[in-house]
């Protein structure tokens, strides 16, 4: 076991001090870096506990119509808060649909947007690998290439995101604020994670000792409450990553798209949103015709990273039945099984 100093301080302040010592890492949840402590892919000399800061861990409805989430806020506190889920419907299916219940309960909204790849080179230590250590090459590119990336990747790193929650959030325009030794600021989540390029793996927009503080989603996301969904392709249903996934928002007047937001998951470094697919559907009527348009322009420029071709015509025909349910109505319940293809058109359980 690595040694390393433990330190719980008592403010944003005193943590935001603490971190900024080389080798820190913060510790909220845990149920991403501790695995990576134990098997030694991360070995941060210093931890600094965060989970008793307080003023965290509020859900916050604002009188603007904005929503405020704080960084220690549990996942399954969000997407079971009713305000919230009636607001922003296609988030909490995605919280739902993400790990086990238990790890929901311990999983916290700013761990969830600073969540490592599950790249299987990435988790072992004698593995080549370019985000554990710059330089060093990716021996993914020449291994089992099955779920990595279709778009945005690079010889540096072919590995993904494996987010749910952050997918809807990227089509919702959400924003990060981050509290650091320079003081606070706020980015926006689609500019938090950087693309990989020919020299560099990518990663996330923080310097030493910043720290996410809370998610901010604009006063127009509940816009979207009425059509919107989340749909994610898995190997079991129970209990998995995302092969491909899917979130959709639409605003209808009159039996046409006003308005549309659209981003996959499992397919990129990021969550990718795709502005030009939101556009094919802007003033359009709903049809066959328009999700097969909507879905090639959200795949522009995919390209297989190796034996995962599939997940390019996986991923269009998800977002093509992600478009379809969005196009039907939110459900008046959430599905049985969050996110699942095999939930019914309607999402209304038929289970008490």
């Amino acid at each position: 076991m690595n040694l390393f100093d433990y330190v719980r301080p008592a403010s944003v302040a005193e943590a935001v001090a603490a971190a900024a010592s080389p080798g820190a890492a913060y510790l909220a949840g845990g149920t991403n870096l501790l695995d990576l402590m134990k098997g030694g892919t991360e070995r941060p000399a210093r931890l600094v506990d965060i989970t008793r800061l307080p003023g965290l861990d509020r859900i916050e409805m604002q009188d603007d119509g904005t929503i405020r989430i704080g960084a220690m806020v549990r996942n399954a506190d969000l997407a079971r808060h009713p305000a919230f889920a009636k607001a922003c419907p296609a988030v909490a299916e995605a919280l739902l649909s993400g790990a086990s219940p238990q790890l929901r309960n311990a999983a916290t909204v700013g761990g969830n947007l600073m969540q490592q790849t599950r790249c299987a080179y990435f988790y072992d230590p004698h593995s080549a690998c370019n985000r554990r250590q710059e330089g060093a090459g990716c021996d993914a590119r020449d291994g089992d290439t099955r779920n990595h990336a279709v778009l945005g990747w690079s010889d540096s790193c072919i590995a993904t995101h494996p987010s749910d929650f952050c997918v809807p959030l990227a089509a919702l325009d959400a924003m990060v604020e981050i509290e650091g030794p320079e003081g606070a600021r706020e980015t926006p989540l689609t500019s938090f994670y950087s693309l990989p390029d020919d020299t560099a793996p990518g990663g996330v927009d923080l310097a030493p000792g910043e720290m996410i503080t809370a998610l901010r989603l604009p006063r127009d996301a509940a816009s979207f409450a009425s059509h919107a969904r989340y749909l994610k392709l898995r190997e079991r249903t129970s209990y998995a990553f995302a092969i491909v996934s899917a979130a959709v928002m639409l605003r209808m007047q009159e039996g046409v798209i006003a308005e549309a937001r659209i981003a996959l998951g499992g397919v990129a470094a990021r969550p990718w949103r795709s502005v030009i697919a939101e556009a094919r559907l802007r003033a359009g009527a709903p049809d066959a015709d328009l999700f097969a348009s909507a879905a090639e322009a959200a795949l522009q420029g995919a390209q297989p990273s190796g034996a995962n071709a599939f997940k390019i015509i996986l991923a269009s025909r998800l977002l093509i039945r992600a478009l379809e349910r969005a196009a039907e109505g939110t459900p008046a319940r959430m599905p049985a099984l969050p996110a699942s293809v095999f939930a019914s058109d309607t999402g209304v359980s038929a289970h008490v």
